[in-house]
């Protein structure tokens, strides 16, 4: 698991440090993806679209890769980027079986995850803000691009790692209808979540995201979860003691009695998100919490190219 070799999560105590690992490490294996032309400059430069002044055209970075640039200036109107983290108790599994050793959970995940995204959005002098949710929007901020902005929004996600909480309940729907009703400009929405609240009835759920979409925002939908567990079911033969993170409820049973009903019904749950998100022109993007980063900072490569910035 690359994830864990490559960056020390054991207490995440400086996101900031490990974030910035997370996007050279991006950025390097740009070279050898389709985006290879991105040199390490692109956070100063745009491709160069045909029929624009060749005025601003990097001859330099054309000499060594063969693509046009164009340099970009601190004055021109960049994108505006909203990131939405899911901070419900759900979103603190697994918990550590032992403090003492590296381990993620899916909170863990997405709190990295946006702030790797905040450090690349900064570097290319965009602009984002960040919303943090449970029943309700808990945290939210504009959308700016200085350093100071990045360094605050970076301390909400820690204070969200540092201060896990049991019983915080979820209410997806009712906060990103709220956030929908706060950004006022066309963003990029960035949502990261298990979704988990919406299993039983999944219209809510999309009803705010179309609030979304009416408004113009483009939207990627991150599905963050522990895959082997969560949707694979991948236990021991043995009882079990499950414990519901957002009500407390307990359940005991032997984890193949229901093994093969939980993956059918989670598989239907994941088939209806993906199906629901082609219909209303969302991206959805399977974020495996055991895979790493660079998925997630493609998708937003790929969703800011088509945005055409």
């Amino acid at each position: 698991m690359d994830l864990l070799e490559n960056y020390e999560l054991r207490n995440l105590g400086n996101l900031e440090l490990l974030a910035r690992q997370v996007v050279e490490g991006f950025i390097i294996g740009l070279h050898k993806s389709p985006f290879h032309g991105f040199s390490v400059e692109f956070a100063e430069h745009r491709l160069y679209n045909p029929g624009e002044s060749t005025r601003n055209i990097d001859w330099k970075v054309y000499a060594r890769t063969d693509k046009l640039f164009t340099k970009r200036y601190e004055e021109e109107t960049n994108l505006r980027c909203q990131i939405v983290v899911d901070a419900s108790s759900s979103m603190y599994f697994p918990e550590a079986t032992d403090a003492r050793k590296p381990y993620v959970n899916k909170l863990r995940f997405s709190a990295l995850a946006a702030a790797a995204l905040m450090n690349l959005l900064k570097k290319q002098r965009d602009a984002f803000g960040l919303s943090l949710f449970d029943e309700e929007v808990r945290t939210h901020t504009g959308a700016k691009s200085s350093t100071s902005h990045y360094r605050l929004l970076i301390s909400y996600l820690q204070q969200l790692i540092d201060n896990p909480e049991h019983n915080r309940t979820t209410s997806t729907a009712k906060a990103l209808h709220q956030i929908a009703d706060s950004i006022h400009k066309r963003s990029m929405v960035m949502i990261f979540s298990d979704m988990f609240d919406q299993v039983e009835n999944i219209e809510p759920l999309f009803s705010a995201l179309q609030h979304l979409k009416h408004n113009k925002h483009e939207v990627i939908l991150f599905h963050v979860v522990d895959k082997s567990k969560e949707l694979d079911f991948e236990f021991e033969n043995r009882p079990y003691l499950f414990i519901d993170m957002e009500t407390g409820e307990r359940i005991r049973l032997q984890s193949n009695q229901v093994k093969e009903q939980y993956v059918q019904q989670m598989a239907a749950f994941k088939e209806q998100l993906k199906l629901k998100c082609l219909q209303y022109r969302i991206d959805f993007v399977e974020a495996d919490i055991q895979e790493g980063f660079h998925k997630i900072l493609q998708s937003y490569l790929v969703k800011r190219n088509r945005m055409g910035t």
